[in-house]
């Protein structure tokens, strides 16, 4: 297997005036620019002292200098610290400090923010949209700061050869990554990832979704897994031209970058392809014509020829992770022949555990293992048992966290992901729920929150729900969708949490009936990844 490193590397070398990182609407640079402006990083890491291992932490908005400084740091050999820019300051410098972080490259509105006393490792604070400094601990840092491009010149007089480029590939074993799951304020997760972890991740998207380049529109928070390797890295790697919207992806925005950039792939979460099935497939669905045969498949097709149209008209596959996709919905999409598959993983595996190809996606599944994992259960087909999984993607560990170190393994060595699923025959992988989501009923019954969830977001009345136990009772907490209420007419309003509750507990065994119906007025609160924060609502 080959580094990621030496995959780029041969980007720069084969496509040195392609160009590879763009802002939306804004810059971008060529690999052979990527390459020199890494170069120029490298000059001020030497010269500041930075030691290979050395933590950089990066807490900035998305943009193309973002992925940069990425890509500077690792290819230097010092360890990146990925921090999502929606955490609070105080998370943020507790994060940084925890971390060991001796370098941050942040966004100045995020900076000023911040209480740098809170951090006393940290020697600078750099714009990572800019070239500026935002803060130093000493004059050697500012002067190794204004001094980088002229280094950069003595060393290359001439200008950087793309052909002379050399990256390392002898740090595999080595920490590339802490990545931390969230901005708690108690024991914090630090997710470490070796170099080998990008390095097989890479591979196997390459060699199982595509090795050719092309276009690719990257909406997803960097500062995650998900969008870090499987919309950056990867793609990078494989001489892709990454466009970064550089702000939450609004059906609009999405839709006019798509039309601009036309990508054969999309990569993205189920948030964003409720929100295009609400605005857009539903309402070709709802001019659907009295049934027959063949009328029906013909207008099914259309309605997925117009979708595909809507992205750009050249998209061949939409990969779909980091959350669970609603049944109803994909359905519809199965429908309409759109070319989906939904995907699953975990920050603790860089972050790939399960896909497959179009050719072999079957349909409520979440593809196949790209490793080995195993379902612990007397009976893996028919009982949900844990997700338990082996393989070179997997974390190191949590840094400086060993109670979290310690409930994360097996005695026999299996990654534990805290997620309930079955393995059919075919080894296609179904996730059933999350353990810490199980409700356990009075008469011993397993209840899955997200089975329950999947019926009540189907519900017309319902734009999103939670389903928790409060004293032992299972209640739905339901944001309403005001266009499906409206078209009640002049019914009480009061009566629809009633009215919800007696339709959804109509299809649900006894065990697993639904007690009380509670409305919110406010959208449920979610993670980057469009997840709901479950535990805020416990």
């Amino acid at each position: 297997m080959k580094s990621f490193l030496k995959k780029l590397e041969e980007q720069v070398k084969q496509y040195p005036d392609r160009p590879a990182l763009c802002d939306y609407g804004g810059t971008g640079y060529t690999y052979r620019e990527v390459a020199e402006q890494m170069e120029i990083y490298h000059a001020y890491f030497r010269s500041i002292g930075l030691r290979k291992g050395d933590k950089v932490a990066l807490c900035a908005r998305n943009c193309a200098r973002w992925a940069v400084v990425f890509l500077a740091a690792n290819t230097y050999g010092a360890v990146i610290v990925p921090l999502l820019a929606d955490f609070t300051p105080e998370n943020i410098a507790q994060l940084t400090d925890h971390s060991e972080s001796v370098l941050l490259f942040t966004d100045p509105e995020i900076w000023k923010r911040l209480d740098v006393s809170l951090m006393p490792r940290l020697r600078a604070a750099i714009n990572c949209k800019g070239d500026k400094l935002l803060w130093t601990a000493g004059k050697k840092y500012e002067s190794a700061w204004s001094q980088r491009k002229s280094q950069f010149s003595d060393q290359f007089p001439r200008g950087l050869d793309p052909q002379a480029v050399s990256y390392p590939d002898n740090q595999e074993d080595q920490l590339g990554i802490i990545n931390y799951t969230s901005g708690t304020s108690g024991a914090p997760k630090g997710v470490m990832l070796p170099f080998r972890a990008v390095s097989d991740v890479v591979d196997y998207c390459q060699k199982n979704i595509t090795d050719k380049p092309d276009a690719l529109v990257s909406m997803l928070p960097l500062a995650h897994m998900y969008g870090l390797i499987i919309e950056f890295v990867y793609p990078c790697c494989t001489g892709f031209t990454i466009h970064f919207l550089g702000k939450a992806p609004s059906p609009s925005l999405l839709a006019k970058a798509l039309q601009e950039v036309k990508p054969q792939l999309l990569i993205t979460v189920p948030l964003v392809m409720e929100k295009l099935y609400h605005a857009l497939v539903l309402p070709m669905l709802a001019s659907k014509p009295a049934y027959l045969p063949g009328i029906n498949t013909l207008f099914y097709k259309s309605v997925g020829k117009k979708t595909i149209k809507a992205l750009g008209g050249r998209v061949k596959e939409i990969i779909i992770g980091g959350a669970p996709l609603s049944w109803e919905i994909e359905s519809r999409f199965r429908q309409i022949g759109l070319p989906y598959v939904v995907g699953y993983g975990m920050t603790e595996a860089c972050p790939l555990l399960a896909y497959a190809g179009l050719d072999h996606y079957v349909p409520g599944s979440c593809g196949r293992p790209i490793h080995t994992i195993r379902i612990d259960s007397s009976d893996p087909e028919n009982i949900p048992g844990e997700i338990q999984a082996q393989g070179p993607n997997l974390t190191l560990g949590y840094f400086k966290n060993p109670e979290a170190d310690a409930a994360a393994w097996t005695e026999d060595g299996w990654f534990r992901t805290g997620d309930l699923g079955t393995l059919d025959s075919n080894g296609n992988l179904f996730i059933r729920g999350r353990i810490k989501a199980l409700i356990l009923s009075s008469t011993g019954q397993n209840i899955y929150p997200e089975e329950i969830e999947s019926l009540l977001d189907a519900h017309p009345y319902v734009k999103e729900s939670v389903v928790v136990d409060k004293g032992g009772k299972v209640v739905a907490l339901v944001y309403p969708d005001a266009e499906g209420i409206v078209s009640m007419g002049e019914r009480d309003h009061q009566e629809i949490p009633e009215i919800i509750r007696a339709q959804i507990n109509a299809k649900l065994p006894p065990y697993s009936q639904i007690a009380r119906v509670e409305m919110r007025d406010m959208p449920l609160e979610r993670t980057a990844k469009g997840s709901v924060k479950r535990h805020l609502y416990q």
